[in-house]
């Protein structure tokens, strides 16, 4: 955890970060009476989780990652687990111990891989838990989590917003560049075909910009340009086609 924590306070101005932000105060400062649930989602890569995770910290907020493994008792006991709490034996105890907690501490619930919670039918446990605090909670997911979520129209009924993360721009390769590249200044061409090459990912950025410091350790260099790139192949995602047995 304390790995996390130095992680997300080194990345805090990715435009993901914004979005969230913003949608996590929405709902924490919503009007009485209005729904207290919401979600952000995107593609891989779009760091969701550095966002939930430096959101988190900043509202000191509980925050679990749901595990494709993962039961009701589990997600419980994890949830207890980031709010300091010892969880009874009992699971409908949980959810009362994971309420009262929210409720009197004021701290948004943020579920990253909420779309396990869809896979495994574990949604409900979640309205259970909203409805038990009145806290706000944020469901954290894929592209397609909103639409997998009409299906449960208690829980589709509570979200106040949908926050979408958004693309990398090319301000946030800025922003990682010294954190991927410690002590090695990127050319502006080189750094415009690193955030092209990536596709938006916050993820392909930083295996391109890792590339980019290993090339110029390799070279002793402290300043690498778009020439001294050359033709190599930047990472963008794709996977390598299946070679040919030999004859």
């Amino acid at each position: 955890m304390t790995e996390d924590k130095a992680q997300v306070k080194r990345i805090a101005p990715l435009k993901s970060i914004t979005v969230l932000m913003a949608t996590v105060e929405r709902v924490m400062n919503r009007a009485p009476g209005l729904p207290g649930m919401a979600t952000f989602h995107g593609p891989s890569g779009y760091g969701k989780t550095y966002a939930a995770r430096y959101v988190a910290e900043r509202h000191k907020g509980c925050y679990v990652q749901v595990r494709s493994v993962w039961t009701r008792k589990k997600l419980c006991r994890s949830i207890l687990a980031a709010l300091g709490v010892q969880p009874a034996r009992d699971m409908a105890d949980m959810v009362d111990q994971i309420g009262q907690e929210l409720a009197l501490s004021g701290r948004p619930l943020l579920i990253d891989e909420a779309d396990y919670l869809v896979q495994r039918r574990m949604v409900e446990i979640v309205r259970d838990l909203y409805e038990a605090s009145g806290a706000a909670i944020v469901l954290i997911g894929e592209e397609h989590l909103p639409g997998k979520l009409k299906v449960w129209e208690r829980v589709h009924g509570r979200m106040m917003d949908w926050g979408a993360a958004p693309p990398a721009s090319l301000a946030d390769a800025k922003h990682l560049s010294p954190i991927y590249c410690p002590g090695i200044a990127i050319a502006a061409d080189l750094l415009a075909r690193v955030h092209e090459a990536s596709g938006g990912s916050v993820r392909r950025i930083g295996v391109n910009l890792d590339r980019v410091r290993e090339l110029a350790r390799t070279q002793g260099a402290d300043a690498v340009s778009l020439e001294d790139w050359g033709t190599r192949a930047f990472f963008r995602g794709s996977a390598p086609a299946a070679r040919r047995a030999a004859a």
